[in-house]
């Protein structure tokens, strides 16, 4: 039975003591998107460090639909937040490549998540800052992020807890409702995390936590996904002479 008070009340302790180890002055910098993922993250911070020390940044690319989420979760948590439009950066490398070489339709897509982390970091480094890493462990499962975009960071205090666990958080820490029940879209192509998916984020969760799966198409399919992206979670391959 998950205990999300336990939980909770662990993982803030976690943060503080990231913290003292590794910047007892810095501040936690967070990429806002107004989904639960951001926003538990952030409230976690600000549990953990005080209002004062948790920055959130919005990173629109262009006109953002649901932007009015990321400015509420600012607005109701009162962190110091900047919010600066990627598109004339993305526009810039799309824009640069040149005539004979074509970029692919991935690279197009995760073109965002990687400008977004580099701005991140940009403000980080300019407010002595520690980048808070917001997936969590279904989506690291099946290997839901991009790599060197949203899947890295300096602290990652929900990697290991699913989307269900996330959210039973989010509401212990009287988050708005509609912020941790928000329905999850990719960011990158306008689609439902699900419908990319194939399946929920239920049923994942459930097979994670239990290895029970019902429908063996489902089962197959996460199994695949998890095995093929395995490499975006362990350490990048390094030779190591012998000397």
């Amino acid at each position: 039975m998950f205990d999300a008070k336990k939980v909770k009340d662990e993982c803030v302790a976690w943060i503080r003591d990231f913290f003292e180890k590794n910047g007892p002055d810095c501040n936690a910098v967070i990429g806002i998107s107004g989904g639960k993922d951001s926003s538990v993250a952030a409230a976690l911070c600000v549990e953990a460090l005080g209002v004062d020390r948790v920055v959130g940044v919005l990173m629109p690319n262009g006109v953002q639909h649901d932007i009015d989420a990321a400015r509420k979760l600012v607005s109701h948590l009162g962190i110091k937040n900047y919010e600066i439009n990627v598109k004339d950066a993305i526009d810039g490398v799309v824009s640069a490549f040149p005539e004979d070489l074509e970029m692919s339709n991935m690279s197009k897509v995760n073109l965002p998540p990687r400008i977004r982390m580099a701005t991140l970091y940009a403000v980080s480094q300019s407010v002595n800052g520690r980048v808070c890493n917001t997936c969590n462990l279904s989506e690291d499962w099946v290997g839901y992020s991009t790599r060197y975009g949203d899947s890295v960071g300096d602290f990652s205090p929900m990697s290991f807890l699913t989307v269900t666990e996330v959210k039973e958080i989010g509401h212990l820490l009287r988050l708005p409702a509609d912020l941790v029940e928000k329905t999850p879209i990719d960011g990158l192509c306008g689609k439902t995390d699900e419908d990319n998916l194939g399946f929920t984020y239920a049923t994942l969760d459930k097979y994670i936590r239990t290895g029970i799966c019902e429908d063996e198409e489902t089962r197959e399919i996460i199994d695949r996904k998890h095995k093929a992206n395995l490499f975006k979670l362990e350490f990048m391959p390094c030779f190591k002479p012998e000397i």
